[in-house]
């Protein structure tokens, strides 16, 4: 069982409150790499999410300059669609723009 930084579930699913999502719940599986967890969220989790069945998976990295990686599972593996820094367009599951120093900002 894993437990992604931030996810993104349909709003029918997040208003019944659930104490916890089951993968086929999840749109989006967000991870923060920190230290200690880089090899786990780069290469362990997008795996077992991709097995899971997760159709989307964003990687954030927090070291200078901070970057958002976002993938699409297809045909089973994961594949680029997006990523870079600064202010970032991603297109699916739905069209967002976001600003990472904005996000991260204390």
């Amino acid at each position: 069982m894993r437990a992604p930084d931030v996810v993104v579930v349909p709003t029918v699913r997040a208003d019944e409150n659930p104490t916890r999502f089951d993968a086929e719940d999840i749109l989006v599986a967000v991870e923060i790499v920190s230290p200690g967890t880089g090899r786990t969220d780069r290469v362990t989790k997008p795996a077992e999410y991709a097995e899971a069945g997760i159709p989307h998976y964003w990687l954030v990295e927090l070291d200078e300059p901070i970057t958002l990686t976002a993938f699409s599972l297809v045909d089973g593996e994961y594949e680029q669609v997006a990523g870079g820094r600064g202010k970032i367009e991603i297109i699916s599951p739905v069209p967002v723009s976001l600003d990472l120093a904005e996000l991260t900002r204390r």
